[in-house]
């Protein structure tokens, strides 16, 4: 393992996890001489990711795509054995089906490489080791997609166990379909300010301050649905697709303003 010789306790500490070696030694140089910053360098083998944790605290990992055909599993094993790390896929490619097993399985950004520059992904770091989320239109898109496809979503901590009653539940459902507080409050036949409270109430339990993170937060730690079809499903999916025409600058770092309040 590789690492900066002047790190500092109050930089944010940076696990550089990429086994194509020149593209490591890029990055970790680039990232390198931005201030702040703390970089230490590994395989991306989840034995190796392991190994670099344990050798020196880390507070974000960034996990290249290209080099591990066991990716979802160095995931999920470092989420499991790590959750308190942040984990940051470098994509090369959007793939509807990687971007929302990878969220499943613990990351907390995704970072097209080849669409986003180098500062963004500066940003992506800072905004992440703050306790966010980021992804970009196209792939908050599949997800949104995902969440409306299914079954209600229960969520669950890393034990497995429920965090929300059933009615929080289906506020998250509702939330997640796209559909603002007025026609969540008509839906359930509740005052629009105890959707409000709902909300308020849900977001101190799982530690969101948003309802993209709520959504983000939703997919990430899904447990064994339950299968309540909604009512409101295609308006919803009509509501969601107006994300797709938002410009990826203003959702890039996600925000409250991605989905209706």
């Amino acid at each position: 393992m590789k690492s900066s010789p002047d790190a500092s306790t109050d930089s944010i500490r940076v696990l550089v996890a990429d086994s194509n070696q020149t593209q490591s030694q890029l990055l970790g140089s680039a990232l390198r001489r931005q201030p702040g910053m703390a970089i230490t360098s590994c395989r991306s083998e989840l034995s190796a990711c392991l190994r670099a944790l344990q050798s020196a605290p880390v507070d974000i990992v960034l996990l290249g795509d290209g080099a591990s055909d066991r990716l979802i599993e160095t995931l999920r094993g470092l989420h499991s054995s790590h959750p308190a790390v942040r984990l940051i896929l470098l994509l090369d490619s959007c793939d509807r089906a990687l971007v929302v097993t990878a969220l499943r399985a613990g990351a907390r950004g995704l970072f097209c490489r080849e669409c986003q520059p180098f500062r963004a992904l500066c940003r992506c770091i800072s905004v992440i080791h703050q306790g966010q989320f980021w992804a970009n239109t196209e792939q908050i898109g599949y997800l949104i997609e995902e969440l409306t496809s299914g079954p209600s979503p229960r969520v669950i901590n890393v034990k497995g166990v429920v965090l929300l009653t059933p009615r929080e539940e289906q506020v998250v459902s509702l939330v997640s379909e796209g559909i603002g507080n007025r026609q969540i409050a008509q839906h359930l036949g509740i005052k629009e300010s105890s959707v409000k409270k709902y909300l308020l109430r849900i977001y101190d339990k799982l530690g969101v301050s948003n309802r993209v993170e709520l959504v983000l937060y939703a997919l990430a730690h899904r447990g064994p649905e339950i299968d309540t079809p909604s009512p409101a499903k295609q308006q919803a999916a009509s509501e969601a697709h107006d994300l797709h025409h938002v410009e990826p600058a203003q959702i890039c770092v996600l925000s409250a303003g991605c989905i209706p309040s």
